[in-house]
């Protein structure tokens, strides 16, 4: 059977190891390792897109957040596209999306147009997410979906730890346009795999779409952005705070619209229940942390301590490693004590890897400076990340597992927008200081001291949560 000669309504149920479970496999771990790849080198290679086109750190800035605003605002709607019209269909329409804006990221001519190719780039990883999880939901038999989403998740670990080096290798090579092209030829595979090869399914009792909501939400977003962005540098700016007036609007626009529509993206039980109003406010401050200390850190060594790209990224292998070894052993864990204790040691963990890499300076040390550090950011991350997605999975009553999953998805990754575009320019990071490391030093620092903080009152309220029965 071939992905075009069926449309299937309910689980096909195909073992991990036959043939068309293996193929399965194959299509959406690459699929989904592509847009890992892509987020690694990207960060890896910021200096050199930005020295390269005379870009502001603003504009920077809109290099990342323009992919996260466009996938985080997208992802609900993503998922509900792949249900009613097709998840395969949904899957091959975000490969091929993403694969044609990375080749337009490779050949822009200016950073504007940058950031526009990112942000197709980001709707094609919108499509894409949801769609590859739920394929596997839907097409592997129920006994092996575990074998089957532990394989999925590992692989895109795994392509996570290679891109940095792919990356650097890349880079050394004179342009940084090629590491937009390294998912070519791997998204060439995954639609030749998935064209020939997997089955359609779609949920039939799906209701409406909810495109009302999809827009005020990309509106609130991406006016909420561009005001965070902007304000700080130059609080007089009217756009500025044209913009915040748009992003309180529609965000107030949205709460109002999702009470009333049939088919909301964001159920009344997700606003009502506490516990899970809880654990999604502490996701967005854990992991809006998480992402602007990443990306500050990683552009640190390369600007302050005068590291190679190759090795800048290269720092970030100890955290997926020891992510990939102890996250099965976390979870055991958790469900054993409880999530509480790791809750807690978890963020205090990455807030005393915070406070360490305030030691980056023009003569830090690869071994004794930066991969200890990562090692113990690495270390917080894996203890508390299982815990807390299972406690996100669990708050919400009904067994809603799947709107809380993609809920809690798009929280984090909304962190990750908002506090890349708000905290470093309101630290004084503008213009051209990511170039200097005597402008750029002071700024990092603060940030480090906010991501640290951000990080210990997370734990300290953490300690309190539970997850549901």
């Amino acid at each position: 059977m071939t992905g075009s000669e069926a449309v299937l309504s309910r689980p096909v149920g195909f073992p991990v190891r036959s043939r068309q479970g293996r193929r399965i496999l194959v299509a959406t771990v690459l699929g989904a390792s592509i847009a890992g790849i892509d987020a690694s080198v990207v960060t890896v290679a910021l200096p050199d897109i930005g020295r390269d086109l005379g870009a502001s750190f603003a504009s920077l800035q809109w290099t990342v957040t323009g992919y996260t605003l466009s996938l985080a605002s997208l992802i609900l709607l993503a998922g509900g596209l792949g249900d009613r019209y097709g998840r395969r269909r949904i899957f091959l329409a975000g490969v091929a999306v993403f694969t044609l804006a990375s080749v337009l990221c490779a050949a822009v001519p200016d950073v504007r147009t940058l950031v526009g190719a990112r942000i197709l780039q980001g709707v094609g990883g919108a499509l894409m997410a949801p769609a590859s999880m739920a394929i596997l939901q839907s097409t592997i038999a129920p006994g092996d979906r575990p074998v089957a989403i532990g394989t999925w998740s590992g692989f895109a670990g795994i392509a996570g730890v290679l891109a940095p080096f792919a990356g650097g290798w890349l880079l050394s090579l004179g342009s940084w346009r090629w590491i937009f092209l390294i998912n070519v030829p791997v998204a060439v595979v995954v639609l030749v795999v998935s064209l020939r090869h997997l089955p359609e399914t779609r949920d039939e009792g799906s209701s409406g779409m909810d495109w009302g909501g999809s827009a005020l939400a990309f509106a609130a977003l991406a006016a909420a952005t561009y005001a965070l962005t902007v304000l700080p540098a130059e609080p007089t700016r009217p756009w500025g705070w044209g913009s915040a007036v748009v992003a309180v609007g529609a965000g107030a626009g949205f709460a109002w619209y999702e009470r009333r529509t049939p088919s909301p993206m964001l159920p009344a039980a997700a606003l009502g229940s506490r516990p899970f109003v809880a654990i999604n406010v502490i996701t967005f401050v854990i992991y809006g942390a998480f992402a602007v200390f990443s990306l500050m850190f990683t552009i640190a060594l390369e600007t302050v301590a005068g590291y190679s790209p190759a090795e800048a990224g290269s720092t970030m292998v100890p955290v997926t490693v020891l992510s990939l070894a102890l996250s099965r052993l976390s979870g055991r864990l958790a469900a054993r004590i409880g999530p509480g204790p790791q809750l807690t040691i978890g963020p205090v963990l990455c807030g005393t890897a915070a406070l360490l890499a305030l030691r980056v300076g023009p003569e830090t040390g690869f071994w004794s400076v930066a991969i200890p550090l990562e090692c113990v950011f690495g270390l917080g991350t894996a203890t508390m990340v299982a815990p807390l997605t299972s406690v996100a999975l669990s708050s919400l009553p009904g067994g809603h597992v799947g709107v809380a999953s993609a809920v809690n998805n798009t929280v984090a990754r909304t962190a990750g927008l908002v506090w890349v575009a708000g905290l470093p320019p309101l630290v004084g990071l503008t213009g051209d200081s990511y170039t200097q490391a005597g402008e750029f030093l002071p700024g990092y620092r603060l940030v480090c001291v906010v991501c640290a903080a951000a990080m210990f009152v997370s734990g300290a309220i953490a300690a309190a949560v539970r997850s549901a029965p």
